[in-house]
């Protein structure tokens, strides 16, 4: 049986049926990455031994009549930031190597719980940020897409390994984009919850105030399974929010009928280095929802450029405070990069941070404001398609090639949904934001899109094994 493109839920029924055994999904899985993987990079530390021993378990519980959910016995990966117990979590830096967590992440944990099977740790940018580099321990990860093109950051070997059908789902980070990005620009579906709705606690900080745990997955339904099992508070993460978890399957399929959507167009229809592409995809995609009942007006935000210096400036300043130290006794253990980019942060005064801190809030109520009317935005996700290797642009800038940070600032959920083929080829996404802790209206209404686009029609790339 040919597994690599079932479902979370379809590999769920079969195991259920036994047509499949976990063990037998987790060989598929491992051979997959054995013969795909040496081209691509995403994986940095492939955990068979673990992986056997997990689905073995996950065999033995379902036929002792132990049924764990719908993750049971469904294989995965981590990005190399969340610590795994007795396993290496490198964050994709020299600095780091040795490093052997004695715990694991909640996250890992609730994984394990709902038994998951691990395959291995994935490649992601320096510390979450800088990236990509060619003089790190480990190389870049790869678009399946077309390998001399960029998968996105941070989270790079999550898309990667889903996008080449690896794995069906992977975990990343998301502080200014880095689930979101690598999902549109390798054709995936990526949320980041609403800040505070997954526990960060085992995960390597980039930024506290903006940093977001999620997956990344082929299908919208593939990432509510997920964030089924994630949700939920923990009182150890002082950012962790005590509000109850809703069933994220229940209105999948509802449609987008009576729905009210704003589109903030000024942020993307103005910006230089939107593509006709882009455009024409969004512009699309609102024809199509207008045709599904929906209401889909423009709507008026904050300039992009607020929302990206606010981020910008919180990030860089609480990046360099995580890695002050190491900057100062281990500077030539970072990539170059990396390093370039932490250093900015110790420029930056108390003044501009607090000042930045006064902007978010103001973009939040902003927000809050306009989601009081509209039930959800739609956004693009990025401005264009990956760029190669040779040419990647430099996402400081104020006209970034994502459009993703300004709900890492307010902290909205928000996710990038895939949905149709640039004229390059390469994949493009748009992005649905909605009120805080309502991700199932984002689910909700990216299922809508992911059906109206006909996304699920395109094949991704193949390879052999």
């Amino acid at each position: 049986m040919d597994t690599q493109d079932l479902s979370i839920a379809e590999m769920g029924a079969a195991l259920r049926a036994g047509r499949v055994t976990a063990e037998s999904l987790t060989h598929a899985a491992l051979g997959r990455i054995e013969a795909r993987d040496p081209g691509l990079q995403a994986f940095l530390l492939v955990t068979r031994d673990r992986a056997l021993a997990d689905a073995r378990a996950a065999d033995a519980e379902r036929a002792a009549g132990r049924d764990r959910g719908p993750f049971h016995g469904i294989p995965y990966a981590l990005k190399d930031i969340y610590d795994t117990a007795g396993i290496r979590t490198t964050c994709h830096s020299r600095l780091r190597l040795d490093n052997i967590p004695a715990e694991d992440s909640v996250v890992a944990a609730k994984l394990h719980a709902a038994g998951g099977v691990l395959l291995g740790k994935l490649a992601t940018h320096e510390f979450a940020l800088g990236g990509p580099s060619f003089d790190l321990p480990f190389p870049p990860a790869r678009n399946p897409w077309n390998p001399e093109h960029v998968t996105g950051g941070s989270s790079s070997g999550s898309a990667t390994a889903i996008a080449a059908r690896m794995v069906r789902m992977a975990m990343g980070s998301d502080t200014g984009g880095s689930i979101r990005g690598p999902a549109a620009w390798c054709g995936l579906v990526g949320i980041k919850p609403t800040y505070g709705r997954v526990s960060r606690r085992g995960v390597f900080p980039l930024s506290w105030t903006l940093d977001h745990c999620g997956p990344l997955s082929r299908s919208v339904e593939d990432s509510a399974i997920t964030l089924q099992v994630l949700a939920g508070y923990d009182p150890l993460d002082g950012a962790c929010a005590d509000v109850p978890v809703p069933d994220y399957r229940a209105d999948l399929e509802r449609g987008v009928q009576g729905l009210r959507i704003g589109v903030p167009r000024a942020f993307f229809a103005t910006a230089s280095a939107t593509t006709p592409d882009v455009l024409g995809c969004i512009d699309r995609t609102i024809a199509q929802l207008r045709a599904a009942g929906a209401v889909v007006e423009d709507v008026t935000l904050p300039d992009y450029a607020l929302f990206a210096a606010a981020g910008r400036v919180i990030m860089m300043a609480e990046a360099f405070a995580i890695h002050e130290a190491d900057m100062q006794t281990r500077l030539t253990d970072f990539g170059e990069l990396t390093a370039s980019r932490f250093v900015l942060g110790a420029a930056i005064t108390a003044s501009d941070y607090i000042n930045a801190l006064r902007a978010r809030r103001e973009a939040t109520d902003a927000v809050n404001d306009v989601l009081s009317r509209h039930d959800a935005l739609l956004t693009a996700s990025g401005l264009g398609t990956a760029p190669r290797f040779d040419a990647t642009v430099d996402n400081r800038a104020a006209a970034s090639p994502m459009q993703t940070i300004p709900f890492n600032v307010t902290g909205h959920p928000a996710m990038s949904v895939p949905v149709t083929l640039a004229s390059n080829g390469l994949p493009i996404g748009v992005q649905v934001v909605g009120r805080p802790f309502d991700e199932a209206m984002v689910f909700r209404v990216g299922r809508a899109i992911e059906t109206l686009s006909g996304w699920e029609r395109v094949a991704l790339p193949s390879f052999p094994g």
